[in-house]
């Protein structure tokens, strides 16, 4: 477990990390304790200032509506738009060096079969001459093969116009038997021709066309049968392929939905506080929507992704702060604890906003004395967790989850299923804690 950074005041004892980040955005007599997120790869960007007078707030609140219907124009999901990956160009030389170690087994079998049996017969051969009469027959077949092998998926025997398609394939078998008969003469008259004894080719071809034309028929429909069951077993893959994917993107779809829910709500959560500064304080309102801009860059890079770095979010959560603090003034507190160790795990993008959106709603500013928000990340070998804390209320009796915070429960059960927690309790003397465990590894 790396030490824990903690962001506070500048009073606080030296070996803790100090930040007291003064802004020229903010009018001076609103709220000093400032924050600052400790990650060392990706430093928190100023904000830099939208407008300079109040007369240029129209300009701005335009600016403002154009990246809002920005924000709300969802990404194209990257698995309905790449492309479908090429077969890889081994893949059949792959396939045909399966068949033909195949066919070789079985010739193998069967020469051992042809070997046996000519020796009990009285009748002996040699070995090899065995091998190559028994892998003459089944290399021939090793060709013919192809045909019920395509004609499988052309034409399968299913319910649909089943009776054409066997219509098909007895004539293949026919066709294919007799083909059988025409090729391995051809190969016997070689072997003969080898030894010495040619042979004619009628001589060759009928006692293969009498003795084993049913016998290839039955072979023909053999093969046709594991081929259809080598097909529907890769359909049933493909298919069970096609809904795990379909799931995942209909999974991907909600969350999109989800995260889409959360920003209308903030903005529009926002949008009301500038308007009641507004009548109070222009500076403050020009802050705040320059503030609030800042905070729409730094959603939008996100370009759409569930998951970010937990620097990354913070540096989100930082631009809405900003935001809280010139709304609350100095009765705000905030403090940051988070180990360096978890500012590279990833996080469900905007994960904390409506956490402490919630804290800050109903745990602070129903509440007149000064506010108290703590805000901390730590790390196991497999588990992030975050908390977030404030000094308000506490949790009424009966708890009534807004979209915020139900939408955050309902993205960690989609993407985490039940590896990951979300609660909310009360703290003692006044508060609420709301932690957050996840696991390292998505």
């Amino acid at each position: 477990m790396h030490p824990t950074t903690k962001a506070t005041t500048a009073t606080k004892p030296s070996h803790k990390l100090t930040l007291a980040i003064t802004d020229p955005l903010l009018p001076a007599n609103v709220f000093t304790n400032r924050i600052a997120i400790p990650t060392q790869n990706n430093p928190i960007p100023t904000p830099t200032r939208a407008f300079s007078t109040p007369s240029q707030i129209p300009h701005s609140l335009f600016t403002l509506h154009f990246s809002l219907f920005t924000l709300h124009s969802p990404p194209v999901p990257a698995s309905l738009t790449a492309p479908t990956p090429a077969l890889s160009p081994s893949r059949p030389l792959r396939s045909a060096a399966l068949l033909f170690l195949l066919w070789t087994a079985i010739g193998l079998s069967f020469a051992s079969q042809f070997y046996l049996s000519s020796t009990l017969s009285g009748r002996p051969i040699t070995w090899t001459e065995a091998v190559s009469y028994a892998l003459a027959d089944w290399y021939v077949w090793a060709v013919l093969s192809l045909v019920p092998l395509t004609l499988s998926r052309r034409f399968p025997i299913e319910k649909l116009r089943w009776s054409n398609n066997v219509l098909v394939h007895l004539i293949a078998s026919l066709s294919v038997a007799l083909a059988y008969a025409f090729l391995r003469a051809l190969v016997a008259q070689a072997q003969n021709f080898a030894l010495g004894e040619p042979i004619p080719f009628h001589e060759a071809a009928q006692p293969l066309l009498f003795k084993t034309y049913h016998f290839n028929l039955i072979v023909y429909w053999v093969i046709l049968a594991i081929a259809h069951a080598a097909n529907y077993y890769r359909k049933y893959h493909e298919r069970e392929r096609t809904a795990l994917d379909l799931e995942r993107r209909l999974s991907d779809a909600r969350l999109q939905a989800l995260q889409m829910q959360l920003n209308p709500h903030f903005l529009f959560n926002a949008m009301h506080s500038i308007s009641a500064l507004m009548h109070r304080d222009v500076d403050a309102a020009d802050s705040m929507l320059a503030r609030l801009s800042e905070l729409l860059r730094l959603t939008l890079k996100s370009d759409g992704s569930q998951t970010i770095p937990l620097s990354q979010e913070l540096q989100i959560l930082q631009a809405y702060l900003d935001i809280e603090r010139i709304r609350f003034g100095d009765r705000l507190t905030i403090d940051l604890e988070i180990d360096p160790a978890t500012t590279q795990i990833q996080v469900p993008s905007l994960i904390l906003q409506p956490v402490v959106e919630n804290a800050l709603r109903h745990g602070i500013a129903p509440h007149a004395r000064p506010g108290q928000l703590t805000i901390t990340s730590s790390a196991t070998a497999d588990t992030l967790t975050l908390t977030v804390t404030d000094n308000g209320g506490g949790l009424p009796e009966t708890i009534k989850e807004g979209i915020g915070i139900s939408n955050t429960r309902t993205r960690l059960e989609e993407l985490y299923a039940n590896h990951q927690t979300f609660t909310l309790q009360n703290t003692t003397p006044t508060g609420t804690r709301a932690q957050i465990t996840l696991p390292t590894q998505p």
